[in-house]
């Protein structure tokens, strides 16, 4: 039985004038899935998350939530979505759980739901015995409460944008183990510019890139489709075996270390079946040959250039 993606978009643009902020966009998110939407800064993730919030209209194109059109967003969808901005504001007056209930009326909540969900959200936000105000909350506590907020209405889709964006490195994992524990239990469609926090959480990822979707897949495809390094370390003259391999179509670069020849490749099939063969033809013997798994950072790189910092 084929499932519906929880989130579809087609052809997505958006205009600001006669500035392109997104440029016929199509993706796929599949249900249950954490799905990391990663550009540099500017690169239009705000802006998609604004359209499919409802916040922003698309200047063409279509996007579908939950099975819905997002041209006609009803308030039963909306109860369906939960969000968590770039820049989340608080009360700071309140206390995590007044927030909470707060949130939670907005939704039109009964009183036992908002009581039974804000006990286990701040449970799972690690603020369960936080009674201090928000405004002497850490930046960290403030994302973790958004994130709870954002959970508040028991939501089929959960978008976040840049949610840890500013945080410190114990900030960062904490918000990362919450988006983590959702898998299964709700979609989550993240925006981020840290290439870390994608390769630990997510399922999917799609690169963002002056408006332009590069590319959309699952974080291992995407590594198995980056250039790879192979190290070769042989019983014989190095420099004989590189002879051989040059112009090789599967090269990008060779490197020679004594006895050992380093190989940047785009197919590591290939070089596992041609290095061997290569080696043999050249009456060398092999005493090792290793493969190095792409990080996402060398896959963002290959894709849009240098990651902002």
């Amino acid at each position: 039985m084929t499932v519906d993606p929880a989130i579809r978009i087609r052809d997505l643009t958006k205009r600001f004038g006669d500035a392109l902020a997104l440029d016929r966009v199509s993706l796929d998110v599949a249900p249950g899935s954490v799905f990391g939407f990663l550009g540099p800064n500017g690169a239009g993730k705000t802006t998609t998350i604004r359209i499919l919030t409802g916040l922003a209209r698309a200047t063409s194109g279509t996007a579908h939530v939950l099975g819905h059109d997002l041209s006609e967003l009803s308030p039963e969808l909306r109860a369906q979505i939960g969000f968590l901005p770039d820049v989340p504001g608080f009360y700071p007056w309140m206390t995590a759980a007044e927030f909470l209930a707060l949130a939670g009326r907005l939704f039109g909540l009964d009183q036992r739901t908002i009581r039974d969900r804000t006990e286990s959200l701040l449970e799972m936000a690690g603020l369960a015995r936080v009674h201090t105000r928000i405004g002497g909350f850490s930046r960290g506590m403030k994302q973790r409460l958004g994130v709870a907020q954002a959970l508040i209405n028991a939501p089929s889709l959960l978008l976040l944008d840049e949610p840890t964006s500013a945080l410190d490195p114990i900030g960062r994992r904490e918000v990362l183990e919450m988006i983590a524990s959702l898998r299964g239990r709700t979609t989550v469609f993240f925006s981020t510019h840290i290439l870390s926090d994608v390769e630990r959480v997510c399922d999917t990822v799609a690169i963002l890139d002056r408006g332009r979707l590069a590319v959309s897949a699952t974080v291992a495809e995407l590594k198995r489709r980056a250039i790879q390094k192979v190290s070769v370390d042989i019983d014989g003259d190095a420099g004989v075996l590189g002879e051989r391999l040059a112009g090789a179509s599967w090269i990008v670069q060779l490197e020679r270390d004594g006895s050992t020849l380093n190989i940047t490749v785009t197919d590591l099939d290939a070089a596992a079946r041609a290095i061997p063969v290569a080696i043999a033809a050249a009456g060398l013997g092999l005493r090792r040959f290793e493969t190095g798994e792409a990080s996402l950072e060398e896959v963002f790189v290959s894709v849009v250039g240098e990651p902002s910092q």
